[in-house]
């Protein structure tokens, strides 16, 4: 872990759009841009691997939500043969389509979780060094708990990801990809059909691939999304702003809401992915924010952890 010594900041993000690589997005959730104050605290310099997380499962005997098969009350009125564990897959389509529907690349996999990432045929051989993926909240929660540790709050996650720079694009300045170098794992080529992989890596990288950040953390943008502590709604920030002043070690909202999915109960990620790119998803943009439904895990999706 690495000491990220807290201080005041301006957090969010500008208007994308019209940016270089900026994308299509207007990250509306992320403004408006307002002063936050956060205490110290400690970092994992990378995200928790997948020998971290075995050391933990081999200690704990810990079952992961994409292990258990799910519940019928849970989800009333859904065929027996579709309750069934597994997680969701990154599966490209042979051809160029619509990006407006993300099921044309995603698939649940019956049988995908941590220890098989890609489906029952899938595994861990040489992995040891890549970030856990098919995590859940309540999963990144039980490591975090028993590592001593715990997950960072959306406003601790962005003070560390800046690195000490203030208001730039990314966590290392205002460039993608300056002098030419990738800083981070993402998606070239066309999306979601081709990775040209000119980063280094096609899909997920194994952690600290790319150099550090200010703070010296490692894949701060790129490679997996990160779990924070925090409920999503994409109104918090108005009511950060509202309240005037800075807002001093902000908790996150009381409650979860998703106009585009008012049911489901969801947790802000951080940090984009591998499958980000200009094309479809610039949330490698430091001030970015991401949404992710709690009981649900990718192989996009990890986590690091923090300590005071």
């Amino acid at each position: 872990m690495v000491r990220i010594p807290g201080g005041e900041f301006s957090m969010g993000s500008a208007d994308p759009r019209g940016m270089p690589d900026g994308g299509h997005e207007g990250m509306h959730d992320a403004r408006p841009i307002h002063r936050v104050y956060v205490d110290g605290f400690w970092m994992e310099t990378t995200e928790v691997t997948n020998q971290q997380f075995a050391k933990f499962v081999t200690a704990t005997r810990y079952v992961t939500v994409a292990e258990r098969k799910p519940r019928a009350e849970d989800f009333p009125g859904a065929p027996p043969e579709n309750l069934v564990a597994g997680s969701v897959v990154f599966t490209p389509p042979s051809q160029a389509v619509p990006l407006d529907d993300h099921y044309q690349w995603w698939s649940y996999v019956h049988g995908a979780n941590w220890k098989r990432p890609q489906g029952p045929k899938s595994d861990l051989k040489g992995k040891d060094h890549y970030p856990v993926v098919h995590i859940a909240y309540d999963d990144a929660v039980a490591y975090a708990t028993w590592a001593g540790k715990r997950l960072p709050t959306e406003a601790e996650w962005e003070f560390a990801a800046r690195g000490g720079l203030a208001g730039k694009v990314y966590a290392w300045g205002d460039e993608l990809h300056p002098a030419g170098r990738w800083l981070a794992n993402t998606h070239q080529g066309r999306f979601p059909i081709e990775d040209r992989g000119e980063d280094g890596f096609r899909g997920i990288a194994p952690v600290a691939s790319f150099p550090v950040e200010g703070y010296g953390l490692f894949d701060i943008s790129g490679n997996v999304w990160e779990w924070t502590s925090d409920w999503y709604r994409p109104d918090y920030y108005q009511t950060l702003a509202a309240a005037g002043g800075v807002a001093s070690n902000p908790q996150g909202p009381d409650t979860s809401f998703d106009p585009s999915e008012p049911r489901e109960k969801k947790r802000v990620q951080r940090g984009g992915s591998f499958l980000c790119t200009d094309q479809y998803c610039t949330r490698y943009m430091v001030g970015t924010r991401g949404k992710g439904e709690v009981s649900s895990g990718s192989d996009h999706l990890g986590f690091r952890c923090v300590r005071p």
